[in-house]
Order: C-alpha cells, then structure tokens, then sequence
C-alpha cells in the first residue's frame, strides 16, 4: 500500500478540477429516482464548493438504475456545470454505485454524501483533509457525538442507536456511526479493500468500516449537524434486516484476506 504525503497544500482559490489536474477530492453523490429534488441538491453542493472548497474537486453523480427523470436530470447537469460528471450503473445498490465511481477514479480521495444533503456541508472539509494529509486512511461523519447536532424522528433514531450497539457487540466496531451517508476514504486504500467487500447494497459501508478496523486502519470521525429528509428512499425495516444479515455474515467470516488484529486503534473524533 502506498503512503499519502505527509502534507497538503490547499489551493488559494476553490474550483473545479480539469482534465489535466491534479484530482484531490472525488465525491460521488448515489441516486436512485430522485427526480424531484436532485437539481436543486447538486446546485447547491456546487455552489458550496465553487465558493470555497481549496483543494481540486469533481462531483460524480452515480445514478443507481433509475426507473424516472433522474438519469435524463443528472445528464443535463453535468453538462451544465463544470465539474459535475454523471456515472450511470445499470443495476440497483448504493454500494454497486460506489465501488464503480470510487473504482475507476483517480482522485486521492474518495466520499460520497446522500443526496438530500441532510449533512452539514461545513463538515465535509474537515471529513477530508486528515485523508489528504496523510493523518487517518478514513473518515466518518457521526451523528452519535455529543458534538453533534441532529434532527431525526424517534423511530430512526433509536434503530441507529440500536444498530450500531449490535455492532459494538458482536463485531467490536469501534466507529460509533455506521449509517451516516457521510464518509470518505483515501484512494489506495479503497483500492486495497474494495475487492474484499461483498455487499453491493445499504450494508457496504459498514462491511468497508469492518473490515477496514480488522487491518488496523486509522479512521477519523467528525461529530456532524444532520436533518432527516421526510422524502428519504430508504426503508427501514427491510434495510435493517439485510444489514443484520450481513452482520451475521462477517461474525461467522472474521477473515478477510488479511490479518485481523487483537486489538484495532478507536476512531480519532475531530474537536
């Protein structure tokens, strides 16, 4: 595995990356049929990062087979804004969708948020920068810090309280937010682990984070602001009996083409 640099140089201005750039920041944003709010989310989103972001980024628009205008929306998009491109993945699975983006890119480091953009996006340059300089292979945004701040229904709350309690017990994960669509990853090491991960679907990000701990990998967590969108995709109850599913999965499997260690080093909270 090679070693990233030990320091960054941010640029003096934000803008997106071209062709013959250096490509710091690659965020893939998964959708499936969001036609209705899918404009105005990636407007925004680059418009933040058009206004200040300082490293060189593109934003991938991954569309996750979708059966409504989301496709012909994404296209007209990336063809409008500048450093907007759109992947399209024939077959359904937000994991699918992030291991072809983060698979043929060649950025340093890889991210993806939700696209209802539920996330701060103030929380996405400190999700990055310890990946660029070297400081942590992984960052998480947490929903579960106290530094957090987050508006959600009771009901979500307490099965992601629920889920990553299972996930402290039975697979003594020591990163304390598996769901948050908030986490980025430095490009060699994606590379390392992606073969390694089997789910295709919701459960991938916590199979990379597993798997990612069992190799002694140093993961940075940023306690983030989070607002749930009333129109989210995602169904719960199904969603969490795969994810239990694969649970059981990695219990019954602890090894992954690499040693696991005794004991894995505890997520670095940013302040």
């Amino acid at each position: 595995m090679s070693t990233a640099p030990s320091t960054i140089s941010p640029l003096p201005a934000a803008r997106a990356v071209r062709a013959s750039d250096r490509l710091d920041l690659e965020l893939v944003i998964p959708v499936y049929n969001e036609e209705r709010g899918l404009a105005a989310s990636i407007r925004r989103l680059h418009g933040f990062l058009s206004a200040g972001f300082p490293f060189p980024w593109r934003v991938v628009i991954a569309d996750n087979a979708s059966t409504d205008r989301t496709l012909a929306i994404a296209r007209q998009l990336s063809a409008e804004l500048p450093g907007v491109e759109l992947l399209h993945v024939p077959a359904k699975g937000r994991g699918r969708a992030l291991r072809a983006a983060w698979s043929a890119s060649e950025a340093r480091v890889l991210a993806y948020m939700d696209v209802d953009l539920s996330t701060d996006l103030a929380a996405l340059l400190p999700l990055v920068a310890p990946l660029l300089s070297g400081h942590s292979e992984l960052a998480i945004g947490t929903r579960l810090h106290r530094g957090a701040r987050v508006t959600r229904s009771r009901k979500r709350e307490f099965v992601s309280r629920v889920y990553n309690r299972i996930l402290r017990t039975a697979l003594r994960a020591r990163f304390s937010d598996a769901q948050c669509g908030f986490k980025a990853i430095r490009a060699d090491v994606a590379a390392d682990l992606l073969p390694s991960v089997r789910d295709e679907e919701w459960f991938f990000d916590t199979e990379l984070l597993v798997l990612a701990q069992r190799r002694g990998l140093r993961n940075h967590e940023v306690p983030v602001d989070w607002v749930e969108d009333a129109d989210s995709r995602v169904q719960i109850v199904p969603t969490a009996v795969a994810d239990l599913r694969g649970v059981a999965r990695l219990l019954l499997h602890r090894g992954d083409g690499a040693p696991a260690l005794v004991s894995a080093p505890r997520p670095m909270l940013a302040p």
